[in-house]
């Protein structure tokens, strides 16, 4: 009896890895995207964010709030990176809903509804400008003579304004 429960909780455990490891080599998504017009602009999403169709934003039915996707046309070959904002789309062998212009950059306004590759994004790199070239320049912070104790035209009327307002 024991070793039949031994058994059943070795199967178990070996069907659980596969699953998992089915979740890792799946993490390639294909389908069709369709997106937001731009009459959706300013309405709010299931996350609570307003959408704007100048945002590289998604909606994905499974992808948690805040996950960074990589959404590739395969036809043209352009890439975009958009967040979740949004669940859906809940129309039959449609995987993502993009914002107006991640659908432009996609390079698919015109189709409506593409065939697209979905990959998440790990982590994000943002490319910077290496600091190490620049050369801060010495400023010298010293008065000159030039004036030899006269005073700027600017500050004479200044001075007579405020004299004369206090009389």
């Amino acid at each position: 009896m024991a070793q039949r429960f031994r058994l059943r909780i070795h199967c178990f455990s070996v069907i659980l890895c596969l699953l998992s490891f089915g979740d890792v080599v799946a993490q390639v998504q294909k389908g069709r995207a369709t997106y937001y017009s731009k009459r959706a602009t300013g309405s709010r999403t299931s996350s609570g964010i307003r959408v704007h169709h100048d945002s590289l934003t998604c909606a994905h039915r499974k992808w948690p709030f805040g996950t960074m996707l990589r959404v590739k046309n395969p036809v043209n070959g352009k890439e975009v990176i958009v967040k979740v904002i949004d669940r859906g789309p809940f129309v039959k062998g449609r995987i993502i809903d993009l914002s107006w212009r991640a659908a432009k950059e996609l390079g698919i306004l015109s189709q409506g509804v593409a065939m697209v590759e979905v990959t998440p994004i790990a982590s994000i790199e943002i490319p910077k400008k290496n600091d190490s070239a620049i050369e801060i320049p010495e400023l010298e912070l010293e008065t000159n003579d030039i004036l030899n104790g006269t005073t700027p035209i600017w500050q004479e009327k200044s001075d007579t304004l405020h004299n004369t307002s206090h009389q």
